[in-house]
Parts: structure tokens; C-alpha cells; sequence
């Protein structure tokens, strides 16, 4: 107000009105730059007739010598302030031509900061160890043909057998079984068509809800048979599914998956129920998943605001809604064969979840798990047990991205010795940067195997060993460290000894590694693991190389 005249726009974007002078350009953004509730500023120039360009710029450039966030100009007016322009870009300040393309820079520059945030965060834990039926999905997808779409009430024992909470529901192929039926379960019902050849049940008058009584079965089952008749003349009609009635539900998702020819199998989340199509409040991603990338899954979409809850409806159950993510990601990562999946609706009442329709179509694939993705899941056949030579049982894994809070135990553990023959620095602690770095890897270029120790109730990593491969694909650099206590035990021995045999497997010819030649365990390790040693004129550190071509 001290700066502008009484009508200036008094809000964002700040209007300076058009006869201002370059002081006034600078006074104002000081002000700007002074304000806690600004993390950038655009500065517009549209020229007019007492408006000077460069000397604006120059007042500009002054202004922003210590700037604290990103100050991004638009200065526009073609040749005539093309001085200007220069001036800034010498300075370092982006210009732009249009708002439209300023405005785009910083929509970019937020994207990259949140690609940063989410590379270093840590997923959390999943509340319950995942456990699935692979062999009774086995069974149920080898009764059924290429490109056909499961029962109904199959696809609902391949979801169960995967954790997948759906609600029961019976079949019934004539009139008569609907009412024996009907009579045992309950009302209030719902009654849907079961057709191999009608996708959309709805659409064929397929659905009927709230039925409360014998004779609205009866009636129920009729309407259905003669509707879906008039629809498609030709489909196949194999009678009825038989459900319970869950009256107003608190919100109405869907999630379900497609195999992209490019992709491999897509994740989809949204909006459900009759609205999906017309609103197509939907977001996409790759499997494998992890409660984070379900989380941010779900961000983007509109439904996940009112999933969180607004006037008297009380917020869905966010951490159960990840879980059910994961576990339908872990599903399409075990079996290839499923061509499309939907789960629409998914029921949420009083915070719990329930899949009341399913649909699954087998289709053919000649491409093994997990090679139909294009991002490599969790190698759970490396996993392994061993005992130490005390007799203590040991889980080796590879590491997953949850690992993160084991890593910062573990480190909290090791003695300054230990931390600079690992590191070649004395660390105080492990940043977030580091600890994201030594959990979320690629598993296809990068192995990290963890020990853990099985006594415990709650998890403890005793150590870990690792190989990062080169960009050749032929070689790569080694790495192992053990907890103080931990020493001497053979952990390190099998972690890189199993290491070694996993990147001899992958086509590796070669492993090496530096290790300081006051690092007697790990010289010893790397001479019973049959590492050639040599000493570095330069550094005077060790190099310990490995060939595996040919090693038996």
C-alpha cells in the first residue's frame, strides 16, 4: 500500500498498473521478496509508451542478487525489448514470451520437487504380512478358456485368495434355486445376471436391488431372464448371482487392471458404481506396489478428497485401501494370464471395504511372470534361511524399500571403526538421501541382500551386502557390512557369497571392490571368498577383484 497507488488490485497477481515506474518494479518485489507467503514470483512486462524495458530490467537484476526462491519474467513486445531480455538472461533469470509458457516453468519446477520428495520418502510398513493362495488361483484360471471371462463367483474366490475382501455370493441357475436360496441367506438381496457374453449388467437390465421378500426374488429372476434375452438374443444366459443388499454406502470405488501391450498390466483406481464411465475419475499405475505408490495412486483422483471424509460420513479406511492395492498388484504380478480385472464396486461403509462385483478375463500370454512387467517386483526367490555357527537362525532377503528404519538401527549399532571401514568417512548418521539410496533400488541392475535376525519378535538387521551394477551389465562393485556384535559369525561370508552367485547368474564377469588395509575382516572375507588382492599405489587402499566367467 505504500508502494502502489489506492487502486491497485490488492491481491495476487499484484497489478502495479501500467505507467509504473522501474522503482516501483523493484519496491514491489522486495516487498514480494520480504513476504513469508511467497515461495516464487512471475514478474509480467507488457509494455506501453512511458515504459522502459531495460531500465526495468536492470532494477530487477539489483533487486534479485540475493534472492531466496525462483523469480521467473515474461517480458513481452517482440525486438523491442529484446535488451531487455538479455539483460536478465545474463543475470539469470528465465524469460518467457507468453504467461501461459512462465506460468507451465513453474508447474514444472513443482513436479520436480515432489519427484525429489517421493524419491527419498519411506514407505511405510504393510499392517499385515501379505499371504496369498497361489495354487487355488491356479485351479481356478486352468477350468477356463482363453479370452473368456470368468464366473462371477470364481473371480470372487481369486480375489479372497489374495486377501481381497469381497462379499459372498451364490449362484442360481433356474427360478427355483433363487428362492431356496433367497430363503437361506436373507433379505434384504440383490440379484445380477451371470453371463459370459454381457459385460455391463446394468445396461441389459441385469441388476435389481433391495428385494425383501420370497416373491420379489421370484419376480427378480424373471425380469432379469427376459431383459438380458431382450438385450442380446444370442448370449448365453447361465442364471443369477444372489448377494446381499448393502444399503447407502458411504462412498463407492473401483479398482481393477489391464494388460497393456506395452506396459504389461496397468492398475486402475477411481470413482464406481454407475458414474464411472460418465465421470472418469480414474488414475493409473504400474505394479509392483508399495503402500506409498498406492497412497499417491490414489491422490490422484477427486474421489480420494471425500474418501478422507467431509460432514457426518466418517473417512474410509485409508490404510486398508493401500493394502488392497498391493495385494491386487501382487496378484497380476504372479499371473500373466489375466487379460482385464475389475472390481466395481467396492463398497465402503463404516470405514470397511467390499467387493460386491467382479469381473476377470483369462487371456493368452506367452511371456513368464516376472517378465511381463517393466518394472521388476520384489525377487522373492532369493530369499533364504541359514544358521550361524552358534546355531542362531537367520532370514537372508533382498532389501525392500521398508527397510529403511532397520538400516537407521543397524547403523546406530556399529561402532566408528566399523562406520569408517564401511563408509571411508566418519558418518554421525545415515540421510535420508543415503537411506532411500540403500533401500528403493532396481532390482534388475542392483543387489542388496539383508540378514535378519528370526529370534526376534520385531525385526533386527544384523547386516548387508550388495553388488551395483556398472552400466556395461558385465560388471560391478561390491559392498558388506555387519553389526559390531555380529561379527565373526559367517554373516558376511553367505551375504556376499549369495550375492556373488546371483550376478554370476545374471551374466556378470566381474566384481570388484576397495577396502582400507586396516580392514582385516573384510581382507580375510574377500581371501576365503577367493578374491584376487592387489594395493593401490595412489589411494593405498586394497582392490579385491573376482572373476566369475566360468567359476564353478
Amino acid at each position: 500500500n505504500a508502494i502502489l497507488p489506492p487502486f491497485w488490485s490488492h491481491g495476487n497477481p499484484i497489478d502495479i498498473l501500467g505507467d509504473a515506474s522501474p522503482d516501483v518494479f523493484s519496491n514491489t518485489l522486495k516487498a514480494c521478496l520480504k513476504s513469508k507467503s511467497m515461495d516464487g514470483v512471475l514478474v509480467i512486462l507488457a509494455p506501453q509508451a512511458l515504459t522502459e524495458p531495460l531500465s526495468v530490467a536492470q532494477g530487477l537484476v539489483d533487486t534479485l542478487k540475493s534472492r531466496k526462491y525462483p523469480v521467473i519474467a515474461c517480458w513481452m513486445g517482440g525486438k523491442t525489448i529484446q535488451k531487455a531480455v538479455d539483460h536478465l538472461n545474463q543475470a539469470g533469470i528465465p524469460t518467457y514470451d507468453t504467461p501461459e509458457r512462465a506460468v507451465r516453468a513453474f508447474l514444472y519446477m513443482v513436479e520436480y520437487k515432489k519427484n525429489l520428495e517421493m524419491l527419498l520418502e519411506i514407505p511405510p510398513k504393510m499392517i499385515r504380512h501379505i499371504k496369498v493362495d497361489k495354487k487355488k488361483v491356479e485351479t481356478l484360471f486352468s477350468k477356463v478358456q482363453v479370452n473368456d471371462f470368468m464366473p462371477e463367483a470364481d473371480a470372487k474366490q481369486v480375489l479372497s485368495a489374495y486377501g481381497l475382501p469381497v462379499l459372498e455370493s451364490k449362484t442360481a441357475a433356474t427360478l427355483s434355486e433363487a428362492s431356496r436360496i433367497g430363503k437361506t441367506m436373507g433379505y434384504p438381496l440383490v440379484m445380477k445376471l451371470l453371463s459370459p457374453d454381457i459385460s455391463h449388467k446394468t445396461d441389459a437390465g441385469g441388476v435389481l436391488l433391495d428385494l425383501r421378500n420370497d416373491t420379489d426374488v421370484c419376480n427378480a429372476f424373471d425380469r432379469i431372464m427376459s431383459s438380458a434375452h431382450q438385450y442380446k438374443p444370442d448370449a448365453r444366459l447361465e442364471g443369477v448371482s444372489i448377494q446381499s443388499y448393502c444399503l447407502n454406502p458411504d462412498f463407492e470405488i473401483l479398482m481393477g487392471a489391464k494388460r497393456d501391450p506395452n506396459f504389461g498390466p496397468v492398475i486402475l483406481f477411481g470413482m464406481g458404481g454407475i458414474y464411472t464411465e460418465i465421470l472418469k475419475d480414474r488414475a493409473l499405475g504400474l505394479p509392483p506396489m508399495n503402500r506409498l505408490l498406492a497412497r499417491r495412486l490414489m491422490q490422484e483422483t477427486k474421489v480420494y478428497q471425500l474418501l478422507k471424509g467431509y460432514r457426518n460420513r466418517l473417512p474410509a479406511d485409508m490404510e486398508l485401501l493401500e493394502e488392497m492395492i498391493v495385494r491386487l498388484s501382487q496378484l497380476l504380478i504372479d499371473f500373466p494370464q489375466i487379460g482385464e480385472l475389475d472390481m466395481n464396486p467396492i463398497l465402503i461403509k463404516n470405514s470397511k471395504n467390499m467387493a460386491v462385483d467382479a469381473r476377470i478375463l483369462i487371456s493368452k500370454t506367452d511371456i513368464p511372470t516376472p517378465m511381463h512387467l517393466v518394472i521388476s517386483p520384489y525377487p522373492e526367490e532369493y530369499e533364504s534361511h541359514l544358521i550361524t555357527v552358534e546355531g542362531q537362525p537367520i532370514f537372508i532377503r533382498p532389501v525392500k524399500p521398508e527397510d529403511a528404519p532397520l538400516f537407521t538401527a543397524l547403523f546406530k549399532t556399529l561402532s566408528p571403526t566399523t562406520i569408517y571401514y564401511r563408509f571411508f568417512s566418519a558418518l554421525k548418521e545415515l540421510s535420508s538421501a543415503m537411506l532411500a539410496r540403500f533401500t528403493q533400488i532396481d532390482y534388475d541392475r542392483e543387489i542388496a541382500l539383508v540378514a535378519i535376525d528370526e529370534n526376534l519378535e520385531t525385526s533386527q538387521l544384523l547386516g548387508v551386502a550388495r553388488i551395483i551394477g556398472d552400466p556395461d551389465g558385465k560388471t560391478g562393485e561390491f559392498a558388506v557390512i555387519v553389526g559390531d556384535t555380529w561379527q565373526g559369525k559367517g554373516i558376511g561370508v553367505r551375504l556376499l557369497e549369495k550375492c556373488l552367485s546371483i550376478a554370476q547368474n545374471r551374466g556378470y564377469i566381474e566384481i570388484h571392490g576397495s577396502v582400507l588395509r586396516e580392514n582385516r575382516n573384510m581382507l580375510a572375507l574377500g581371501k576365503k571368498l577367493g578374491f584376487d588382492i592387489s594395493r593401490d599405489p595412489d589411494t593405498g587402499e586394497n582392490r579385491l577383484v573376482i572373476r566369475l566367467e566360468g567359476k564353478n
